[in-house]
């Protein structure tokens, strides 16, 4: 255990942060220990790779910080891989570590910020993929009860950017482990106009080729983190009913959005946001970033209530001008 820890460099927002007590998690022969230590404390969370949150200044209570490492092949069908990669692997390193074995599958996944504990509670997607897909089971560790649990990928309840994990009380679980199905039967996923349209991706696609595209299409829209403090997409792509949908294409013949297998419409927020007039508009020290208008980004210097204040802004101006509801998805930590 460790007090008063500085976690200002452990959230990709850069905003301050100490955390009163840390644990610092790395090995499975820990969790009990970690279980009976939780009790002592009035609030506990976890924290990965800080790359999906926004951080009070100060954070009372205990914060496991996620640092256990290991990938192994567990076993090899004839149509799949089963690959399981400890929670406290970098996300993207995982995905290229998978592509040099030849286990090809979350490629379009690439340069997501965070860790793979992290994956699944959001259920993370890019470039037609959603981690749902790929995962077969999930390991986490039940804090307050101290029991192990396997889930399968249908026991997480996924949907989009959202999952059991997520949804239960802050502090039940610890994510150990991600058991990944990946095919051996290998088809590119190309259906984003980024990737189809990209000139290294015409003529027979390889995995790799499609790995580099999602980097380089990645980098030319997206601050990295390490050098511009962000939580990455800042909303939730809003899914609205059809109905609603033809409403908005009337008023607004050029919006963006993709057709959901149940009938919805899945509205593209950074346009919405785009449209609102708050791409590459500042808000004293945060702002919206000039090339992805669904990043909020850090101008330095940044506090709490600057995120929140701007976030409110734009979730009014959207609502006021479309009759949307844009969501955030970093979550808060308090």
């Amino acid at each position: 255990m460790l007090n008063n820890q500085d976690l200002s460099r452990c959230n990709t927002f850069g905003l301050p942060c100490v955390a009163q007590t840390l644990f610092r998690f790395e090995q499975v022969s820990q969790l009990p220990t970690l279980s009976a230590a939780i009790k002592e404390y009035a609030q506990h969370r976890v924290l990965g790779g800080g790359s999906n949150v926004i951080t009070h200044p100060d954070l009372a209570g205990l914060t496991i910080h996620v640092a256990n490492k290991g990938i192994r092949l567990l076993c090899e069908h004839d149509n799949f891989w089963l690959v399981e990669a400890s929670a406290g692997e970098v996300w993207h390193d995982f995905v290229a570590y998978t592509l040099e074995q030849g286990w090809y599958g979350l490629e379009n996944l690439a340069l997501i910020p965070g860790t793979v504990g992290a994956a699944p509670v959001q259920n993370i997607g890019a470039y037609g993929l959603e981690l749902e897909q790929r995962v077969h089971s999930v390991l986490a560790w039940n804090l307050l009860e101290g029991e192990l649990y396997e889930f399968s990928a249908e026991e997480c309840e996924f949907s989009y950017r959202d999952s059991m994990f997520k949804r239960a009380k802050p502090g039940t679980w610890l994510i150990i482990a991600v058991r990944f199905r990946l095919p051996r039967q290998w088809q590119p996923l190309l259906q984003y106009p980024d990737l189809r349209d990209h000139a290294s991706l015409q003529h027979a696609p390889t995995a790799q080729a499609v790995f580099e595209a999602v980097c380089e299409v990645r980098r030319t829209k997206l601050p990295d983190p390490a050098q511009v403090g962000n939580a990455g997409s800042f909303f939730k792509n809003p899914v609205v009913q059809a109905e609603q949908y033809a409403v908005l294409r009337t008023q607004h013949p050029n919006v963006v959005a993709y057709a959901q297998a149940d009938g919805r419409y899945k509205l593209a927020a950074g346009w919405l946001i785009d449209q609102a007039g708050w791409k590459g508009r500042e808000a004293g020290a945060v702002a919206m970033h000039p090339r992805q208008a669904l990043v909020m980004t850090n101008c330095g210097g940044a506090v709490l209530e600057d995120v929140l204040n701007l976030a409110q802004q734009i979730q009014n101006d959207v609502q006021q001008k479309f009759g949307v509801q844009l969501e955030q998805e970093p979550v808060l930590y308090a």
